[in-house]
């Protein structure tokens, strides 16, 4: 009961101390300025009386869906196989080297004009951003699989799927699991930074729309939206994980 009671009291402190430093901060400049956050509320409302909200929201989600999957999906089946032959990954490494580095942002201009404005050069972004983090944890969670797991398996005779099944993905997939934790992020954050600059709608374009009409009210109200959805989808990958350490038996204290 006392550490449930903490895991809800302690962030509620926070936050409420959050609450009052801002409020403290925007009263001491103009609400145009520095708007306070009933302000904010205020601004959330009217995008929900407009009906702009939900779609901003689910057009962005829908982007970050379609680019997260896809990466993801390219991502991991790379690695495994790279993680697991030396020479390929000997031979690809520099090109991967090469490229990883490479801002997602610096592609920006490329998107747009490859792409046109609208959803193909965000999910462009978005999956260059997810791609690189999910491929070298993977790469670098096969990698770290101790020899002996596979010695073990080779005297009980396992079969190669069995092996892959049986040791190869338990084994790798907690350091998989943090490589799609850090790739949602940035994919969300890529995500929120394309719109600005090569969409017409979603959360990022709600932001630089109302910078460009002077409404911080608005601007705070999408980042504040960005940062809910972000904790968000935070907790849901964290939940997925969980389950299936759960379905494996690997229950974990927290």
């Amino acid at each position: 009961m006392r550490d449930k009671l903490q895991k809800f009291l302690y962030p509620a402190v926070a936050i409420s101390l959050f609450i009052l430093l801002w409020q403290y901060a925007a009263s001491r400049y103009s609400s145009e300025l520095f708007p306070a956050p009933l302000n904010v509320l205020d601004a959330i409302r009217e995008l929900v009386e407009q009906g702009r909200l939900w779609k901003d929201i689910s057009i962005s989600l829908l982007r970050l869906t379609i680019a997260y999957t896809t990466a993801v999906s390219c991502a991991i089946p790379v690695g495994l196989f790279l993680g697991r032959c030396q020479p390929c990954l000997r031979s690809i490494d520099p090109l991967v080297q090469l490229l990883r580095p490479i801002s997602p942002i610096a592609w920006f201009p490329l998107a747009v004009l490859w792409f046109g404005i609208g959803n193909t050069p965000a999910i462009f972004i978005i999956f260059i951003a997810a791609f690189f983090p999910v491929l070298l944890a993977t790469i670098t969670a096969v990698r770290n699989i101790p020899a002996v797991y596979y010695k073990v398996s080779n005297n009980f005779g396992a079969k190669p799927v069995q092996v892959f099944l049986g040791i190869i993905i338990p084994a790798a997939f907690p350091g998989i699991m943090t490589g799609l934790h850090i790739a949602l992020g940035t994919a969300w954050i890529h995500l929120v930074a394309g719109e600005m600059l090569g969409a017409d709608s979603g959360l990022g374009y709600l932001i630089i729309d109302a910078r460009n009409f002077l409404r911080t009210d608005l601007i705070m109200a999408g980042m504040l939206l960005v940062g809910v959805l972000g904790l968000l989808l935070n907790r849901l990958i964290t939940a997925g994980e969980q389950f299936i350490n759960r379905q494996w038996g690997i229950t974990r204290q927290q």
